[in-house]
């Protein structure tokens, strides 16, 4: 009897031990998005501001890049009315999406004209899109200016439906998260967000409206 006993509390010391490490591992990964989302909000107010500032014919201001490197920020992407606000950069790997939202390669950036398209994690990051709807406005700030959208349309499709990500002549904007919001394992659909330009704002109009939460 007292062996069953002792195999009970070494399973239980055993379940403790693996809930512990489960945890500190979740706080680890929750620190190391937050802290890459700073230091990114960061540099896209130096890049601003170094934009912004008037050029001397001594030392001309830097132009930022048209097409940033894997990994490389691409602006901040902001939806006001469901408390939206996460940086964006380029890429759509695994170890893109677990720091950010990312702009998927193979589509226009925002600043180019198209239809360009961001992803990220349901259960993170674009977790406030549940609530999104048809009108709400979508704004992204990068160094080349800021680029409002307005939303068009949501819908859910099978991940194979590549036809979200079609070209546009019209610059827009798809999001895309998996779908359901709160299924338990890899979520078996895409949730879809269409939006269309409607104002693009120069980066000193951008720098005054922009601000880090």
């Amino acid at each position: 009897m007292s062996s069953v006993f002792s195999i009970r509390r070494l399973l239980a010391s055993l379940m403790i031990c693996i809930g512990m490490a489960s945890l500190t591992w979740y706080g680890i990964q929750i620190a190391s998005r937050r802290t890459f989302q700073r230091d990114q909000r960061a540099a896209l107010n130096h890049e601003i501001d170094t934009g912004r500032d008037a050029p001397t014919p001594s030392q001309p201001a830097p132009t930022p890049q048209d097409r940033p490197v894997p990994g490389g920020l691409v602006g901040q992407l902001d939806i006001p009315r469901v408390h939206l606000s996460v940086v964006v950069v380029e890429g759509d790997d695994d170890a893109t999406l677990k720091k950010a939202v990312g702009h998927l390669p193979d589509t226009p950036l925002p600043w180019d004209n198209g239809n360009s398209a961001l992803a990220g994690h349901r259960d993170t990051f674009l977790r406030p899109l549940k609530d999104i709807r048809a009108g709400d406005e979508i704004r992204l700030t990068s160094a080349h200016g800021t680029f409002v959208y307005r939303v068009r349309k949501t819908r859910v499709v099978d991940p194979s439906d590549i036809t979200v990500l079609a070209s546009t002549p019209q610059s827009e904007l798809t999001l895309v998260t998996c779908y359901p919001f709160y299924y338990v394992g890899n979520a078996p659909r895409r949730f879809i967000v269409s939006a269309e330009r409607v104002e693009s704002l120069p980066v000193e109009v951008a720098t005054a409206s922009h601000q880090t939460p």
